[in-house]
C-alpha cells in the first residue's frame, strides 16, 4: 500500500515538479548562448523527431530553415546534437576546431565484445586509432595499393556484365541488389544471398542508425529491451566466424603474393580480431555506399535521357565498341567523372556524415557548444543551397566540368567524403571504382524502365537510413549495346 502511495505521489506531483523547473530557467536563465532549435520537452526533448519520422534529413532541413544553420536538438537526457548547415560552420567544425570536434557518439547497439574494441569508424581519435589510419592511408588505400587492386575490380566488373548480359531479354533487373553483390569484391564466395553475408551487413547498418533507447536514456543499456545489441553480437559472431576461416587459410599458406588488403594487414601484425572488424567496416558501408551512388547516377541518368546520351557519346568517342572500358580510360572521361560528382552532390550516400562528438566546450560563431555534443554536418542541406548552387534541385554533371571543386574536404560546399581527420580514407578508391562501374554499365547496355514506365514517372524520394537511399528501389530492363568482348 505504501508502494502504491508513494507512486500515485510521484505521478501527481510531477507536473508540477516540471513546471517549476520550466518556469525556474526561464526566471534565471543560463548565461551561456546555446544555438536555437525547435522546443524541447523536459525528459524527452526532441526524441519524436528520430522516432516517427522515416525522412528524418527533410524535417531537419526544414527545421534548420526556420532555427537557423546553427541548430540544437536534444534526444532524452543525453548531451545535445548540434546541426551545422552552411560550409562556413562545417569549415568551424570540420578544420577550424577539428582537434575538438573529432570525437565519437557511439550508438549502444555497437558496443559489443570482439568488435567496438577494435573498431575504427566508431573508435576516438586515440594514438592506436592514428596509428591504424596512418596503415590505411600510406597501404591499404594508398595509391600504389588503388593501382595493385585494379585486376581485381576490373574482373568483378566483368563479372558483373556477363552476369547481366546472361539474363532473359526482358527481365527486370534491381539495380542497388545487383551492385552490392559485386561489391563485396573478391572475398564474397558463396555467401550472397540476403540470408548470408550481404543480408548480416546490411543488418547491421541498419541497427547501428536505428532509434534504440539506451542512446537517448542510458540507464537502459543494461535491459536491451529492443535486443538490438544481443542481435548485433550475434550477426558480427557470424561474420568474424566467416572472416576467421579465410585469415586462417591466408595465414597458413604465408603466400602474400597477392598484395592484396588482407596481406596488407597480416604483414602489419593486426591480429585476427582487427581484421575482422577492420573488414567489417571497409566492405560494409562501403559496399552499400557504392550500390546507392550507382542506383541514384543510373536514376539521374534515365530521368535525363539528354545526360545519359552524352555520357554514352562520350564512351562511344573514346573507346568504340571493339572493347570494353579500363580502370586506364577513367582520367579521358571527364564527363563521366561530373556525372559521379554531380551525383554525389544530389545525393549523398552519407547524408550527415557519422556525427562527431565535442571532446571539450567550444564557440560556434556566437554560440556555446557543450562538451559531449552530437556535432552532425547537413551536406544534403549544403549540397542542395540555392545560394552555393545554380538551380540546385536539377541533375547537371556540366557544372563540374573544368570546375576546381574537388572531392579532398577542402571545398566545404561539397563534402561527399567529409573532411578534416575523419575524412573517408578510401576516397580514390570510392572515386575510380564508381566511375568504373558506372562507364561500364552505360558502355554496355541500353536502360528503360519496365512495364512502359516513362522516365518522368521515376520515383525520385529518398529515405535515410545509414545511407541515403531510394524510397523505391530503381528497377531496369537491360539490352545489350554491343558485343560481349570479354
Amino acid at each position: 500500500m505504501e508502494q502504491s502511495s508513494m507512486l500515485q505521489l510521484i505521478l501527481f506531483t510531477l507536473p508540477f515538479m516540471l513546471l517549476l523547473s520550466y518556469l525556474i530557467f526561464k526566471r534565471f536563465p543560463s548565461p551561456k548562448k546555446y544555438p536555437p532549435g525547435p522546443i524541447a520537452w523536459p525528459l524527452i526533448g526532441n526524441t519524436a523527431l528520430s522516432i516517427t519520422e522515416s525522412q528524418v534529413h527533410l524535417k531537419i532541413c526544414d527545421l534548420v530553415k526556420k532555427h537557423g544553420h546553427v541548430m540544437m536538438l536534444k534526444f532524452g537526457v543525453v548531451p545535445p546534437m548540434v546541426v551545422v548547415s552552411t560550409p562556413e560552420t562545417a569549415a568551424i567544425v570540420l578544420k577550424k576546431q577539428d582537434r575538438i570536434c573529432s570525437g565519437r557518439s557511439v550508438p549502444h547497439s555497437v558496443k559489443v565484445p570482439g568488435y567496438f574494441e577494435h573498431t575504427m569508424v566508431w573508435a576516438d581519435c586515440t594514438e592506436h586509432w592514428k596509428v591504424v589510419r596512418k596503415i590505411f592511408r600510406t597501404e591499404m588505400f594508398s595509391n600504389k595499393m588503388v593501382e595493385a587492386q585494379t585486376s581485381i575490380r576490373e574482373e568483378k566488373v566483368r563479372e558483373l556484365v556477363r552476369f547481366l548480359r546472361e539474363r532473359e531479354l526482358g527481365e527486370v533487373v534491381q539495380v542497388n541488389e545487383v551492385i552490392f553483390g559485386q561489391n563485396v569484391y573478391d572475398y564474397e564466395g558463396k555467401i550472397d544471398n540476403e540470408k548470408g553475408m550481404k543480408g548480416i551487413i546490411r543488418q547491421l547498418m541498419v541497427l547501428a542508425a536505428a532509434p534504440n533507447l539506451p542512446d537517448f536514456y542510458p540507464i537502459f543499456g543494461p535491459l536491451d529491451l529492443q535486443r538490438y545489441r544481443k542481435i548485433t553480437t550475434d550477426y558480427v559472431k557470424k561474420i568474424n566466424d566467416y572472416w576467421a576461416g579465410i585469415v586462417k587459410e591466408r595465414r597458413a599458406t604465408k603466400d602474400h603474393s597477392k598484395n592484396d588488403f588482407l596481406d596488407v594487414v597480416i604483414q602489419a601484425g593486426f591480429t585476427d580480431a582487427q581484421i575482422n572488424t577492420l573488414f567489417l567496416e571497409i566492405f560494409g558501408p562501403g559496399s552499400d555506399t557504392s550500390s546507392c551512388t550507382i542506383e541514384w547516377a543510373m536514376s539521374e541518368l534515365i530521368r535525363n535521357p539528354d545526360k545519359l546520351v552524352k555520357l554514352q557519346e562520350e564512351l562511344d568517342k573514346f573507346i568504340g565498341h571493339s572493347r570494353e572500358v579500363r580502370e586506364s580510360d577513367l582520367e579521358n572521361l571527364p564527363y563521366l567523372h561530373a556525372c559521379i560528382k554531380e551525383t554525389l552532390r544530389l545525393h549523398p550516400p552519407v547524408t550527415f556524415m557519422l556525427p562527431h562528438r565535442t571532446t571539450e566546450e567550444f564557440q560556434l560563431m556566437n554560440y556555446t557548444v557543450p562538451k559531449d555534443s552530437q556535432m552532425l554536418v547537413n551536406m544534403y542541406a549544403i549540397h542542395r543551397d540555392p545560394k552555393l548552387w545554380d538551380d540546385p534541385l536539377s541533375f547537371k554533371p556540366e557544372r563540374f566540368l573544368n570546375s576546381p571543386v574537388d572531392y579532398q574536404g577542402n571545398d566545404f560546399q561539397y563534402l561527399p567524403f567529409g573532411s578534416g581527420r575523419r575524412i573517408c580514407p578510401a576516397i580514390n578508391m570510392a572515386s575510380r571504382s564508381n566511375r568504373f562501374l558506372l562507364a561500364s554499365l552505360v558502355h554496355n547496355f541500353e536502360w528503360s524502365l519496365p512495364d512502359g514506365m516513362k522516365p518522368s514517372e521515376l520515383d525520385m524520394r529518398d529515405r535515410f537510413v545509414l545511407v541515403l537511399a531510394k524510397v523505391v528501389p530503381l528497377k531496369v530492363v537491360l539490352r545489350a549495346r554491343s558485343a560481349s568482348a570479354f
